[in-house]
Order: C-alpha cells, then structure tokens, then sequence
C-alpha cells in the first residue's frame, strides 16, 4: 500500500492530482471515463470496408478545420480512415448522391476507394479529428478536380 501511495504522489506531483487522488479518495468527476464511440466494419455508406494493408502499417491523425460555407473538392481515399467531429456539423456526399450528416461528438469511418465530398453547411468552422491506417509514402486522400463541385 505504502508503495502504490508513493507511486501515485510521484505520478501526481508530475501531473498536478487533486489532494483527494493523492489519499485515494475519487470523487466521480475525477474519473477517467471510458466511452465507445463507434465499432464498424462498415464506412459510413454501409460498405464492407477492404481487408488491412499487406506490409509495415503507417498511422497517422490529422486534425481538420473547415470554415463555415466550405466545400472539399471531390476526392477518395485508398486507405481506411475514421475520426470524431468535435465542432460543428459536416455534410459528406458521395459521388452517387448518398449523403451523411456527422453531428459534434459523432464518429464516422469514411468511404474507401470512393469518390465524395465534404461540406460545412453550418455557420461555425467544424473540427474533425481522422485516422489513417496508411503505409509510407502512400497518400491519404486523391483529388479528383476534373469533376466540378455544384
């Protein structure tokens, strides 16, 4: 006992803990919560996302601000990826007409090797925090200009 109250005390001496931490005592709001925001093998369309990639997987997260009234040029993706909307609401719209609202606080899996688009209809800058499960040197998104945005 002695020792797991020195290890938090040095833990909370390096992260500035509440004396209640220190004497073991958590008061509920200084809880780590744990919530599950989306389990899927699915994107967002309802297809069966791609087996992984074959070779040394490359992880990488971006984090995403799209100005009110912005429009995303069509594009796809050849890797999976999925992330959490913090801010705002973002429209994704694929190239057959589907379309999908995420909501601040949802997560979405994006479409894999299909072209759509994404678009900021609200009036604040939406943050969108993505995954990609990629390789090195494999680009995470392809752009597609020669189809005009409406």
């Amino acid at each position: 006992m002695l020792a797991a109250t020195l290890i938090v005390s040095s833990l909370c001496t390096l992260t500035s803990c509440s004396k209640a931490e220190t004497k073991n005592e958590s008061p509920e709001e200084e809880q780590v919560q744990s919530t599950e925001l989306i389990r899927t093998s699915q994107s967002w369309d309802g297809v069966e996302l791609p087996d992984y990639l074959q070779g040394r997987p490359e992880l990488v997260a971006v984090k995403y601000v799209f100005p009110a009234g912005k429009k995303l040029g069509w594009h796809h993706h050849p890797v999976m990826n999925y992330g959490v909307l913090v801010q705002g609401e973002l429209t994704i719209i694929g190239q057959d007409g589907k379309t999908k609202v995420v909501h601040e606080g949802e997560a979405v899996v994006e479409m894999v090797n299909t072209i759509h688009h994404g678009e900021n209809r609200g009036t604040k800058p939406v943050i969108l925090y993505m995954f990609y499960l990629a390789q090195k040197d494999m680009p995470l998104a392809v752009q597609h200009p020669e189809i005009p945005l409406e």
